[in-house]
């Protein structure tokens, strides 16, 4: 299956490097800034090569995920637009909301006649009952579901639907899982312990009280074909590979692109196996909570 082509160019990746101790640090965002909050942000620092070298879903994907009929639709730490831009066409108005400058940057200038706004999963700066669809791409792990649930649910209109979407590499698939990973990171225990990262991740679980219910999962395939330079500069797109020491970061790289030359043998182009996890859910009306 095709994606909606966010095929390009070769990037340079990597303009600027972050902290990786773990450790709170004093930076750029205001107050303390912890590991966890630092690599969210750190997509800012390569936003025109994230937008260039990450996937979007398939089309089949945001056909699952959005309503019918479907009027306003908020995509929710939308990045640089890559799924923003699928909702153009399924929806009457399109709004992106994300809190970092240099990534809505990048969303403004490549997303003709959608609506950019600043602000963030837990406060999103639209009316009550304003949107028919709230989304949120590859970002719902970043944020705190106890406040971004109920400001979601504050948002939506009676009925109105919640999706969720991961799209990555496939990494059910043996070899595209361990393409970037080190030697030593192969043995059963990490394996298991990323495994069970992934799910983590995956695993929707909403506060109390439910103001969600039609709940509903999907799984959607597709190959996206990527010269072998792009395939290794997406891996550098990860949070863990951008907030690297610079030879961490080079080795996983070097190892990523030997990997591919040895499996590809003389191959420019080459095709990786790419999956997109959606949910959906739909509000409960405010009248029978």
């Amino acid at each position: 299956m095709p994606t909606l082509g966010n095929s390009g160019p070769k990037f340079s990746v990597f303009t600027k490097r972050f902290h990786a101790s773990g450790r709170e640090r004093h930076g750029d965002y205001g107050g303390v800034v912890t590991d966890r909050q630092e690599r969210a942000m750190s997509f800012g620092s390569i936003a025109e090569d994230y937008d260039g070298l990450r996937p979007q879903p398939p089309r089949e994907a945001v056909r699952w995920l959005v309503p019918p009929g479907c009027g306003v639709a908020v995509d929710v730490g939308a990045g640089t637009g890559l799924f923003t831009r699928t909702l153009v066409g399924n929806a009457a108005q399109v709004i992106a909301v994300e809190p970092d400058a240099r990534m809505r940057s990048v969303l403004a200038a490549r997303s003709p006649g959608v609506r950019v706004v600043e602000g963030r999963g837990e406060s999103i700066p639209l009316p009550d009952a304003s949107a028919d669809a709230v989304f949120v791409s590859s970002a719902w792990h970043w944020m705190d579901h106890e406040r971004a649930v109920p400001e979601i649910g504050r948002v939506l209109r009676d009925g109105g639907r919640l999706g969720l979407v991961w799209t990555s590499r496939d990494r059910e698939v043996d070899w595209v899982r361990n393409l970037d990973h080190q030697p030593g990171e192969e043995d059963d225990a990490a394996a298991a312990e990323v495994a069970a990262r992934v799910r983590r991740r995956l695993d929707v679980v909403l506060p109390e009280p439910p103001i969600f219910h039609h709940i509903a999962r999907e799984r959607f395939r597709f190959v996206r074909t990527m010269t072998v330079e792009d395939a290794v500069a997406m891996l550098g797109t990860y949070s863990r590979v951008i907030v690297a020491s610079p030879d961490d970061r080079a080795r996983r790289l070097a190892e990523a692109r030997a990997t591919l030359a040895a499996r590809f043998p003389g191959a420019d182009v080459i095709d990786i196996p790419m999956r997109a996890r959606c949910w959906r859910a739909d509000r409960i009306a405010r009248g029978e909570l």
